[in-house]
């Protein structure tokens, strides 16, 4: 990922949004304290990518003010993507404080770096919109931290399968789907491999304590209330008969409750030891998306 100033352009992003405001199409929004609840939420921009393809794509998290107030903001005029939207697969379901690369938006093969996609969110009365642009000083490499060829855990929903997410990729078109019941939790397991490299501002070895591996589950949209019996649970390592490739192999289990019928989108995030938002570079972290179909 370029950096400019000794600041990486995806902590450029929100050191801004907290210290004094928000960058938007050239005008600074006054700053707004977090609170409880009643604050706004903002998106942010942590920049773009080449895929593997040749095609490119807007990488993009949000900053909840409150620090207790969860939002679930419908797709529409309150949460909208334009041109193009409203829908551009953005979440609905919004945690408190800073969320780091939680969808990516593709960009147009004619997309041009003065061209712009602007989402929107108002929240608690207030509207905030953050622009998605090609500018050179924010592509990324959210794939590979090339100092020191770091990559971004892998995530499966299937132990063994060929099946794998592998860096911020949370597709809602190429998500697999389950079904579910009221009356039954879900039990929900992901298996993840990682090649246990980190990315750091210095070259310490990360803490003992930290796992090499950590993974948090969410609700990304969903007509009801979504509860995880562990939101973020432990990853048990696999003994080494069923371990996958990789140098650490482990899985995370969880169950899973709704609160009402309906069709919902559950998110998964994968971190290494770099820790939330690859320790303040683009790389390395995992995203994917669930379907269950409630009934």
């Amino acid at each position: 990922m370029k950096r400019f100033g000794g600041v990486c352009a995806a902590g450029a992003v929100i050191l801004g949004m907290i210290a004094g405001g928000v960058l938007l199409s050239g005008q600074v929004q006054p700053p707004e304290p977090r609170r409880g609840s009643g604050a706004s939420v903002t998106g942010a921009f942590e920049g773009w990518f080449y895929n593997p393809d040749g095609s490119r794509s807007f990488l993009v998290g949000y900053y909840n003010r409150n620090s207790q107030q969860i939002l679930d903001i419908p797709i529409g005029p309150d949460n909208t993507i334009e041109p193009g939207g409203p829908d551009m697969g953005q979440p609905t379901h919004f945690l408190p404080g800073r969320q780091w690369g939680m969808f990516t938006v593709p960009a147009p093969k004619d997309f041009k770096p003065t061209d712009s996609y602007v989402w929107t969110i108002v929240s608690n009365g207030r509207s905030n919109s953050i622009p998605l642009r090609l500018h050179p000083d924010y592509v990324m490499s959210p794939f590979t931290e090339i100092a020191v060829g770091n990559t971004p855990p892998v995530i499966r929903f299937e132990q063994g399968t060929a099946m794998k997410v592998q860096g911020p990729q949370a597709s809602m078109a190429s998500a697999p789907a389950r079904s579910a019941t009221l009356a039954t939790p879900f039990p929900l397991t992901v298996w993840l491999t990682d090649d246990l490299k980190f990315t750091s501002g210095t070259s310490a070895p990360p803490s003992e304590s930290r796992a090499p591996v950590t993974v948090s589950f969410s609700k990304f949209r969903g007509p009801g209330a979504v509860t995880f019996d562990k939101p973020k649970p432990a990853v048990e390592k696999l003994p080494a008969g069923e371990a996958s490739s990789g140098l650490f192999s482990g899985k995370a289990t969880t169950t899973v409750k709704f609160s009402e019928a309906g069709d919902y989108l559950l998110h998964i995030i994968a971190n290494d030891y770099s820790g939330d938002g690859g320790g303040g570079f683009g790389c390395c972290w995992s995203t994917a998306l669930l379907k269950v179909a409630v009934k």
